[in-house]
């Protein structure tokens, strides 16, 4: 083995490395590089997660890195790291390639939506064993957090009729049927694939194909929870991109995909679990800052504007969106301040 160099990793304690394998001569293996990822002694359980959950993804024909080797109890004492070894599917995610021009990144987006009803197939009582379901009490823990470590601190806390209606919120997602879902299938966690010939062996797609990471957290949750993760996370797709999107996802049963009109029921369903996801994240990027790393604090107010936005078009917090908005935005340019 070469150079270890490593790796930014997210808002998760997990630590990550690349390798340079070397052959036997000491030259650089013709499959070179591969990533070590790091599971800190308290999360050995994702670790070995992580070995079930893309199994299963493997299976069901998502294109996940190949386990090379894994110790998830690390080398047998009670203090030592789990590890596994991984393929190396490349250097940039789908949020690296933010510079580039849309029309350059959409067909990517197109092949994760393709992927979604894939995820959502997969065997519910297996998934189900993996981790707690995304319901309406993890929902609303989640929203107590961000106001916790984010709104609270900053004076932008909500009175008992403003949470009521996030709570209201979350107990709606909560009642619908979950499904299988990723959990963190946004942009950061979504490698753009190069094209492969027509033909080859193995290969998902020509145009277009992702490989998807960070995938130990799968579990039961609301149907377009995933979705709502794509299209509301990090890189956030123009407002016409996001409808393609939309439609291609949300067409009608039998249609072609995007050649149907979109459910209004999908529709709030969506804006409620795009609403829940963003003012999550804009928690999970405070929290991660509190802890030294600030790499995501340029993402918390356009995340709260995109929550903002959602919230309106949610039939649970409509009417109090625009209140919502005066509080954490204020109506200046520049609004409250959301950072320390």
């Amino acid at each position: 083995m070469g150079e270890a160099v490593p790796m930014t990793g997210d808002v998760s304690r997990r630590r990550y490395a690349r390798l340079t394998l070397l052959g036997p001569g000491r030259e650089p293996a013709a499959e070179s590089t591969a990533i070590l990822a790091l599971y800190p002694v308290d999360l050995r359980e994702a670790c070995e997660r992580s070995l079930v959950s893309g199994r299963l993804l493997h299976m069901a024909g998502v294109r996940v890195p190949t386990v090379l080797d894994a110790a998830c109890g690390g080398d047998g004492s009670s203090r030592d790291e789990g590890w596994v070894l991984l393929e190396d599917l490349g250097e940039a995610t789908l949020y690296d390639l933010a510079d580039r021009p849309w029309a350059d990144v959409e067909p990517a987006f197109e092949a994760a939506v393709d992927l979604l009803p894939r995820i959502a197939g997969l065997p519910r009582p297996a998934v189900a064993s993996l981790n707690p379901p995304l319901d309406r009490e993890l929902l609303l823990r989640e929203l107590a957090m961000t106001r916790e470590v984010f709104l609270e601190p900053r004076g932008l806390g909500v009175g008992p009729r403003l949470w009521g209606a996030l709570e209201h919120l979350c107990e709606a997602l909560g009642d619908e049927t979950p499904v299988p879902c990723h959990r963190d299938f946004g942009a950061r966690n979504l490698i753009p694939l190069p094209a492969t010939p027509a033909g080859t062996p193995g290969a998902m797609s020509t145009l277009g194909a992702v490989g998807v990471l960070d995938h130990q957290d799968l579990r039961l949750g609301p149907p377009l929870y995933d979705l709502a993760s794509l299209l509301n996370d990090s890189l956030f797709p123009p407002a016409d991109a996001e409808q393609r999107l939309l439609a291609r996802a949300l067409s009608p049963a039998g249609s072609s995909p995007g050649s149907g009109p979109i459910p209004p029921q999908s529709r709030e369903s969506y804006h409620r679990a795009a609403a829940q996801r963003t003012l999550k994240a804009v928690g999970s990027y405070a929290a991660f800052a509190r802890r030294g790393g600030g790499r995501h604090v340029g993402l918390i107010r356009p995340t709260l504007e995109r929550a903002l936005e959602h919230l309106r078009h949610a039939p649970e917090t409509a009417a109090v969106a625009p209140e919502l908005a005066a509080l954490w935005l204020g109506d200046g340019p520049d609004g409250p301040a959301l950072l320390d």
